[in-house]
């Protein structure tokens, strides 16, 4: 079969239902082709991921005339995301290196913790700063520390990166709120804070050990430190006393970190309200709303037939008997509070054909529009209560969204934005590399520009494996894979068995599409389909952290954090999954193991619910 024939037999096939066989030829024909054209061929990354994901779009089911139009909007989507950051990042990078800036926050760490203990201070750095700022931010900004202090200790470069890259890793996949296991936190049932104990207590052993392998890893890897691809030399290393103060040195690296943080802990505060619950002031009254929804319960396809189904049949029973009183006991009213809580905390509460008649207001609209799916619990309880509030608005009180709380998310949320707070951290490092170096306007100029070109090749690259990441999920290659497990649930898996499996399935999903958000979305619908009806001998907090360690395994071509950490630490592909592949994936094994253990020796099964 010609490849015009295979292409149209994959193209054709099961357009509503495709064969989990298919997604997963895909997925190898994907794989082939950047490793073939990066290691064989000697091509460009940029060149083999975007002609993967080109490759790969066709094979995936869709419109034809689509097909190529969805890859670039992929890449811009990944762009868009990333580019002004790294575009920012980079300048910030180059003029903490070329002010002198790096090296004294390098002679501070010297000074406190000593030349021999440099890979700590950086791991650390990484693990703490990676908690409220995304893995990548954190990347860009402490590469020209990791840099300075490869020239001043001697220390071997690749164990430097290294370091600092496993720290930031681990507790980007584990600990709330970066969105991941916060996602996974919500969809689990987990308390928050339970998420986040947790999440250091095994993330701290990890990279303990990780930082010995590490060791043992780069002991007879000699990888130099090279220019970055795109930039300039950097400058010889300033005398101390020639150096920047302390604090305008470190300003570009907090400020953003302190900027990004806040707008973090305004968000959680806020979302902490869950402003949509339903409370004692939330029905006007109890007896009326559930005589109206027993009344209307019969009446097939009405918003009161279908909230009754939903509802467990011990609440139902409930709803049946306020019915018929005059008056509701306090101990019943605050039952029927915490089931209609629940229900409208469900992502799938909403229905189109059960609402088919509620005119939805525009705010409820705008939140349709947004994805519900991909919504935090906060506002999925106000998006369903913005419906229910539509549906019996004779009896559900409206609720205050924008609280004082929510209110000061917006000034947080404009300040706290990644791209604006390396902005204003770029301008800082520009205006100390000018004090300190004082350059012409024509030399700085020529700075920024040599420091945005090599921005630029970053940018292209972590673009096209974000395209190529997509359109493997258009081949429906993690439908196939969940597919694959569909059938262990209801089976006999129990016990530590589920950690491993629920670590697994994560790992084959993010090998497969490359983000690991994704990889923990998806990986935690199927164990809480799994689990629905078991006892589990642990806390549910443990199938999380498994799913978060199995969401950074495997990490090669098709994630942009490969990308990032190739092209800004000066590795080659081969390098870097030698290294960094490596690094991450024994790290995610080591992770599971102290989850497991864990789970053996502190199940807290009292404190699951």
């Amino acid at each position: 079969m010609n490849g015009l024939g295979l292409l149209n037999v994959l193209a054709a096939a099961a357009p509503n239902e495709v064969s989990p066989v298919v997604p997963l030829i895909i997925l190898a024909v994907g794989i082939a082709v950047v490793i073939g054209m990066i290691v064989v061929l000697r091509i460009h990354a940029f060149l083999a991921l975007i002609t993967a994901a080109l490759i790969v779009s066709l094979l995936a089911p869709g419109d034809l005339t689509e097909k190529i139009s969805r890859v670039a909007a992929a890449f811009g989507s990944t762009a868009g995301k990333i580019g002004i950051v790294i575009a920012m990042a980079a300048v910030i990078g180059r003029c903490l290196i070329d002010s002198g800036a790096a090296d004294r926050v390098v002679r501070m760490f010297m000074r406190l913790l000593g030349e021999k203990r440099a890979p700590i201070s950086l791991m650390t750095s990484g693990f703490v700063l990676s908690v409220p700022v995304f893995f990548d931010t954190v990347f860009y900004l402490l590469m020209p520390l990791a840099r300075s202090m490869h020239r001043r200790t001697g220390q071997k470069y690749l164990s430097l990166i290294l370091t600092m890259g496993a720290g930031a890793s681990i507790t980007h996949s584990l600990v709330p709120p970066t969105p991941g296991p916060l996602y996974i936190a919500s969809d689990m049932g987990i308390d928050v804070g339970i998420m986040i104990l947790i999440g250091l207590a095994v993330a701290i052993p990890t990279a303990a050990v990780i930082l010995f392998f590490i060791r043992w890893l780069t002991r007879n890897m000699d990888i130099p430190m090279r220019p970055i691809e795109g930039a300039g030399p950097e400058p010889e290393p300033l005398p101390d006393d020639k150096l920047p103060g302390l604090l305008v040195s470190l300003l570009p690296i907090i400020l953003p970190v302190i900027l990004i943080s806040l707008n973090t802990i305004t968000s959680t505060a806020a979302d902490a309200e869950h402003a949509g619950r339903i409370r004692s002031d939330s029905v006007s009254n109890w007896p009326n709303f559930c005589t109206a929804l027993v009344d209307n319960s019969n009446d097939q396809g009405a918003p009161a037939q279908y909230i009754m189904t939903r509802l467990s049949e011990e609440s139902r029973a409930l709803v049946r008997n306020v019915a018929a009183a005059t008056t509701v006991a306090p101990e019943n009213e605050t039952a029927l509070q915490d089931a209609f809580s629940v229900l409208i905390g469900r992502k799938d509460f909403y229905d189109e054909r059960a609402f088919a008649g509620v005119t939805l207001t525009g705010e409820a609209e705008e939140l349709k529009a947004e994805g519900v799916a991909r919504a935090n619990l906060a506002k999925v309880e106000h998006f369903n209560r913005l419906v229910l509030e539509a549906a019996f608005g004779d009896y559900i009180e409206p609720h205050t969204w924008m609280t004082p709380r929510r209110k000061a998310t917006k000034f947080t949320g404009l300040i706290g934005n990644p791209n604006l707070a390396l902005l204003a951290s770029a301008a800082i490092a520009l205006f100390v590399m000018w004090k300190q170096r004082r350059p012409s306007r024509v030399e700085l100029g020529k700075i920024v520009e040599s420091a945005l070109m090599s921005g630029g090749v970053i940018i292209l690259i972590t673009s096209a494996g974000g395209a190529f990441g997509a359109m493997l999920q258009k081949a429906q290659v993690g439908d196939a894979i969940r597919g694959l497990f569909a059938s262990a649930i209801g089976a006999e898996v129990q016990g530590l068995s589920l950690i491993f499996l629920a670590f697994f399935i994560a790992f084959l999903l993010k090998f497969a599409q490359g983000s690991s958000t994704v990889s923990m979305m998806t990986t935690s619908g199927i164990m809480v389909a799994m689990i629905a009806n078991m006892d589990l001998s642990f806390h549910p907090v443990y199938l999380a952290a498994s799913i978060g360690f199995g969401a950074q395994c495997g990490n090669w071509m098709n994630d942009s954090g490969f990308w990032i950490f190739a092209k800004m630490g000066g590795l080659t592909e081969i390098e870097t999954l030698k290294t960094w592949t490596v690094t991450v994936s024994s790290m995610a094994i080591i992770g599971l193991l102290f989850t497991a253990l864990f789970a053996t020796l502190f199940p807290l099964v009292g404190a699951a619910g």
